[in-house]
């Protein structure tokens, strides 16, 4: 198991989640490849899109529905300051997490996380484990008590 699946897995337990972590023969770096493997909608993948604020310098979590598309001056506004694309290296250094693998748990740092309302939609949403092969489902509601995240509009 590798240390990224291994802290998003130690974060549920510690929130007091039950989630199964579920490691796949194929990537789901995106939506689409997720919703095919898990059998389900697209919109019920939780894509974890990843911005850096731009005074703060600090990455920050949007939890976007699959077939959303993230507003970025909506997220800054909701955020609080304007924000800029984040590169590989800074959201794996801030983050632990490796793009197509970013998940909604197991940060190696604190962030801010922002829920499209969306996915409060769903029963269960499917998301990211730590690994573009590993996905885990959460009820979204569970899923934003247990991070704080703040639900608003920041989508297209």
């Amino acid at each position: 198991m590798s240390k990224s699946l291994k802290r998003v897995a130690k974060e549920a337990e510690e929130l007091g989640l039950c989630i199964q972590i579920i490691e796949l023969e194929i990537q789901t770096k995106t939506a689409a490849d997720a919703a095919s493997a898990m059998g389900c909608e697209a919109d019920q993948i939780l894509k974890s899109i990843i911005f850096l604020g731009k005074e703060s310098e600090r990455c920050i979590l949007f939890m976007t529905a699959g077939g959303n598309r993230v507003d970025m001056a909506k997220a800054g506004k909701l955020a609080g300051e304007p924000l800029v694309r984040a590169d590989a290296a800074i959201i794996r250094a801030q983050t632990g997490f490796a793009i197509g693998g970013v998940s909604p748990l197991g940060y190696r740092t604190e962030i801010d996380k922002f829920l499209d309302p969306k996915l409060l939609s769903f029963e269960s949403v499917w998301a990211a484990a730590g690994t573009p092969h590993s996905m885990f489902s959460i009820d979204p509601n569970d899923l934003v008590t247990a991070t704080h995240a703040t639900i608003g509009d920041f989508t297209q």
